[in-house]
Parts: C-alpha cells; sequence; structure tokens
C-alpha cells in the first residue's frame, strides 16, 4: 500500500455547538478525563510548535503538567532550542491528538514562564533520576558522544548521592496563555465538526469553522 493510499474514515462521534461548554479550559477538562478513561497513550502528549523571530518554525512532542483558568504548562530546560525559542519569541502552539476517540485539540497562544515556586514544587515531585538528568543534560547542545553524557551522569549520581536536588536556574516552567482553542472531532468523508473559541474583548467567542 501506498502512502498515498493510506486513510481512516472518522465516525466514531459529533460535535455541535450545543454539546460544547462555554469556557474551551472546562471543555479541554472534559475531553481530557474521556482521553483518560479510553485509555489512550500518553493523553497529555501534546505537539509543541515554536518559531524564532524571523518565523522559522520548529516543533516536537512534550508532556501537558498543569492545566487551570490561567493556561496550559510544560517544563523544559530553559537552554533548550524550545526555550530559546520561546524567550526570543514568546508566542506558541499546540496540538493534542486522541486517535482512539478522533478527537485533535489546538492551542495558540502567548507564553510566559511560571514562577520558581511552581517550578521547584513541580520539580521535587519528579523521581529522583528525572531530577539528576537536568542537571545532566544541556538540552538540544552538541554531544560529542553517548559516553560522554553516561559520564556526567555518573558524576551527577555521587554528587547528589543523598537525595536532595534543587531545582536548576536553566529548568522551569513554560505557560501557554490561550488566545485561541479549537476542538476537533473527526467526521466521515472528512467532513470534521470544528469548534472554536476565540479570545475577543476578554471574552471567549465560540463559533464552528469548515472542516
Amino acid at each position: 500500500m501506498s502512502i498515498a493510499d493510506i486513510r481512516k474514515d472518522y465516525q466514531r462521534h459529533a460535535l455541535t455547538e450545543a454539546d460544547v461548554a462555554d469556557d474551551p479550559i472546562a471543555q479541554f477538562t472534559t475531553w481530557f478525563d474521556e482521553a483518560l478513561k479510553a485509555e489512550v497513550i500518553e493523553p497529555n502528549a501534546m505537539c509543541l510548535a515554536t518559531a524564532t523571530p524571523d518565523a522559522y518554525p520548529s516543533a516536537r512532542m512534550v508532556l501537558l503538567k498543569g492545566v487551570d483558568a490561567r493556561g496550559f504548562v510544560f517544563y523544559t530546560d530553559y537552554r533548550s532550542r524550545k526555550g530559546v525559542e520561546l524567550a526570543d519569541n514568546p508566542c506558541a502552539s499546540l496540538c493534542f491528538f486522541w486517535p482512539e476517540l478522533e478527537r485533535q485539540v489546538r492551542v495558540n497562544g502567548a507564553v510566559q514562564r511560571v514562577s520558581r515556586t511552581e517550578s521547584d514544587a513541580y520539580f521535587q515531585s519528579r523521581p529522583l533520576p528525572s531530577r539528576i538528568g537536568a542537571w545532566t543534560s544541556s538540552q538540544s547542545s552538541v554531544l560529542p558522544s553517548r559516553e560522554t553524557l553516561e559520564q556526567e551522569l555518573a558524576a551527577n549520581e555521587t554528587r547528589f548521592a543523598d537525595g536532595i536536588v534543587p531545582l536548576p536556574e536553566h529548568w522551569g516552567g513554560f505557560r501557554v496563555v490561550p488566545e485561541e482553542i479549537e476542538f476537533w472531532q473527526g467526521r466521515r468523508s472528512r467532513l470534521h465538526d470544528r469548534i472554536q473559541f476565540r479570545k475577543e474583548a476578554g471574552r471567549w467567542v465560540k463559533r464552528r469553522l469548515s472542516p
């Protein structure tokens, strides 16, 4: 079978304006809970797209670690490519895809760092190997070899043998403050349902988009 012949006709659900909450964060929470119940593999996995100031884009998968009325939170090395791009151009797009439910959620918005207090609270909740890993990897930098990384890991395991690992200055959270959220439900013949929320004059406006 050629790549061009791969296709799936979506027909599990429909999405009407009446089905969708008036608040997009409440709607996202509902869909996220349904993804959990459907045992979607890593339901908090999301594609994060950033761009340089001259609009050269890059995308990668990261994990959502918090969501509330303030926005969507993830954590990373601030020295990484995404960290540098967000420092220079603090705007981003997120995309969640839950194939088991034939659903997608897209989020666009401005980005801000979370507080050090919030970053530290999350950092200290991570498993010890993950905390040590944050000190070991200079994310996105050129690495001479895997052996170099393993040697640095061994040194840090000795350094933090007592299990006390402070939050690195170079590590923490970002919050995507949504200005636009779209809920996509797959439908037959590619005539999908798309309900979009846009922030206008401080309030959410809901509308249907053509598939």
